[in-house]
């Protein structure tokens, strides 16, 4: 399988322990994470071949997050080493019941935002590649970065890849222009991204905050999602810009912190069709319950992975089959903490198949 490759930031992660909150706690679980990484982490778990990139510091705690990914076979061959910059981090507080998840970012100066695009060896980087995935989250960390991400999209598309884009809004990050507000900076700086992208994927407000596309007047923020809305949104995502060939948009219906419903939606330009998943036995749309989530962070992430190696998994690729391998594989991640997914193609099939129960497996 030729490799898929990721760009973007990896942080140290370091999360109060057993649902405590930041101000409680007198210790932090240190782990490493970033979403593209993550992408990469869960394409190679589910048995395909993924080579990372993003710049670090020379020290130890850099080296560790290089080591994260390495134990599950990522490529790191192209990963920059510099004397200027730090690592980021994020603190990260769990939810629980009605009280939400919060997350505090320390990445001013990181590597990454630091790191000039001509740094990078784009054309190694891409040599024998077939797909680039990239995020909103690392434009967002400087307009360095911003320029970093258009330029490793069209050096991809250019070497014949395909690229795919997580919009991926994250209004506490936008902040490299203070002339504009978050969504007005993402909104500009990612128009001019998504020219050299294929596939987007976007959460059920992703679209309102870098495209100003709204699903109608859906209350994501109410539980129940009405799902008719989004192949709406997608066309309009399309229209936009006519290069992009799918648009796939996750639905979450969050009733607390512990309980959300998960699926999703993939749309074919060409086509003209949307996908959906999970779906029960009469081919409505049904999403899986999950009501007792161990760890949501990274579960978008997950979803994208799932996405990607379907797409270059023959057996996988057709949109309806891809679709329904990205919503399981990202309904098992919300059973494992930390922000990679450890499950495995043979897991994520047997969910796909209807084997839901958690029974024990002997």
């Amino acid at each position: 399988m030729k490799p898929v490759v990721t760009f973007g930031e990896i942080m140290g992660r370091l999360a109060a322990p057993t649902n405590l909150r930041l101000r409680q706690t007198r210790e932090l679980e240190v782990t490493y994470a970033g979403a593209e990484a993550s992408v990469a982490a869960s394409i190679c778990n589910f048995g395909g071949t993924a080579r990372y990139v993003t710049a670090l510091p020379k020290h130890a705690l850099a080296e560790a997050t290089m080591d994260s990914v390495r134990a599950v076979g990522v490529d790191t061959q192209y990963v920059l080493r510099t004397d200027e910059g730090r690592l980021g981090l994020y603190f990260l507080e769990t939810g629980a019941n009605q009280r939400p998840s919060n997350v505090i970012y320390d990445r001013a100066d990181s590597a990454v935002s630091i790191t000039p695009a001509e740094r990078y060896d784009w054309d190694a980087i891409f040599e024998g590649a077939q797909w680039l995935h990239l995020s909103g989250i690392t434009p967002a960390l400087s307009e360095n970065a911003a320029e970093a991400t258009r330029i490793a999209a069209q050096k991809a598309q250019a070497a014949g890849c395909r690229v795919s884009i997580d919009l991926n809004f994250r209004g506490k990050l936008w902040k490299w222009d203070a002339s504009k507000t978050a969504r007005e900076l993402a909104q500009e700086t990612m128009r001019k991204i998504l020219p050299f992208i294929d596939v987007v994927i976007a959460n059920e407000e992703d679209c309102h905050d870098v495209l100003g596309i709204r699903a109608g007047d859906t209350d994501v923020h109410s539980g129940a999602l009405d799902t008719s809305r989004y192949p709406d949104v997608a066309r309009q995502v399309a229209a936009q810009f006519p290069n992009i060939s799918n648009v796939a948009i996750t639905l979450r219906e969050s009733y607390s912190a512990n309980h959300n419903n998960w699926g999703a939606m993939l749309y074919d330009a060409a086509s003209d069709k949307p996908h959906f998943a999970p779906l029960d036995a009469d081919g409505n749309y049904r999403s899986y319950k999950i009501k007792n989530i161990v760890d949501r962070v990274g579960g978008g992430d997950s979803f994208a992975g799932g996405l990607i190696f379907a797409l270059t998994t023959n057996e996988l690729s057709d949109p309806s089959d891809a679709i329904r391998y990205a919503v399981a594989a990202s309904c098992l991640k919300h059973s494992i903490k930390g922000d990679f997914n450890f499950s495995t193609r043979k897991e994520v099939e047997a969910l796909m198949g209807g084997s839901a129960s958690g029974r024990v497996v002997r």
